[in-house]
């Protein structure tokens, strides 16, 4: 995938900024407030963080770097639609990472993503109960367990 942030998936007008705070389904976290419109592909994202948030722009700059990136990586999965993500003061002193699992977890919230696990209907191999077979004396088929 590319490293590129391309401007067809901006939210870049303030006619798009104000449709999804207008007409937008809003979901929070202590960190951000999710503004989501449904609309045509592609899934597009805006973002808003002022100087309330972090009066120096190296701090403000960080914060919409992570979320561009996890967006960047999520893209493919995501509804069609505008994403508007306002920061909130806790984002000014939140390490990366959670910055990152703060804005994935809102979008799951939100519904734009599906939740962890959910990606079939066949449960993992690691939560199905192990077969139950008694382990063979035979160092050739390989089952047998060492001492």
């Amino acid at each position: 995938m590319t490293a590129r942030f391309p401007r067809h998936v901006r939210v870049r007008a303030r006619a798009e900024y104000d449709r999804a705070f207008q007409q937008g389904r809003r979901t929070a976290s202590p960190l951000f407030s999710l503004h989501f419109v449904a609309g045509p592909p592609p899934a597009r994202l805006g973002l808003a963080v002022s100087r309330k948030v972090d009066p120096h722009a190296v701090g403000r700059n960080r914060i919409k770097r992570v979320l561009r990136d996890a967006f960047r990586q999520l893209r493919p999965q995501l509804r069609a639609g505008d994403y508007v993500v306002v920061a909130r003061r806790a984002a000014a002193d939140t390490e990366n990472r959670l910055l990152r699992e703060g804005f994935i977890g809102l979008l799951q919230r939100a519904g734009a993503l599906p939740p962890p696990g959910a990606d079939g209907t066949i449960p993992p191999a690691a939560t199905a109960a192990p077969p139950s077979h008694p382990a063979s004396d035979d160092p050739a088929d390989g089952s047998s367990l060492p001492a």
